[in-house]
């Protein structure tokens, strides 16, 4: 009988959180203090697609405002009441509320809990080698090489 590697089925909140809070490069990744992402998608071994349980505390935000080239995006909200900030401006989001956000669209997004309440919600993309992202508020912009972020200044030299 084979062994077996991953569980057939999970509480997802029980699931554990992702041992380094963010894979920005400084001074970015202090500014997700109040992020916790719990993997879902690793602890089944999916390769095409990633899932997270992702909680934001008050006043957190989910990410710097990006838009990726190759992968799409989705976001499901289970509690709270984020706000979504978009190239289009801001959307108050609730419980039952998603958003998707398709590959090489260029509409750059995150989400930002400005309530004492906290939000939880799912994301889902895809794991398309060869993505970029960019980041119109920042200087910053990634690439995806071998499964692996890499970090450059808008000028190209490395972080």
């Amino acid at each position: 009988m084979p062994e077996k590697t991953s569980p057939v089925a999970i509480n997802a909140a029980e699931a554990p959180p992702r041992a380094k809070p963010s894979i920005y490069p400084e001074p970015f990744a202090s500014r997700m203090a109040g992020r916790e992402k719990r993997p879902l998608g690793d602890l089944f071994g999916l390769e095409n697609f990633g899932v997270n349980l992702t909680r934001l505390a008050p006043n957190a935000v989910s990410a710097l405002r990006h838009a990726h080239s190759k992968q799409d995006e989705f976001i499901y909200v289970l509690h709270g009441r984020p706000i979504l900030q978009t190239d289009e401006g801001r959307t108050q989001l609730s419980p039952g509320m998603c958003a998707g956000f398709r590959a090489g669209g260029g509409n750059a997004c995150n989400l930002v809990n400005e309530t004492a309440e906290e939000v939880v919600y799912l994301e889902i993309g895809d794991r398309t080698p060869g993505d970029e992202a960019t980041y119109p508020d920042d200087d910053l912009q990634a690439v995806l090489v071998d499964g692996q972020w890499r970090f450059f200044h808008k000028d190209g030299t490395p972080y």
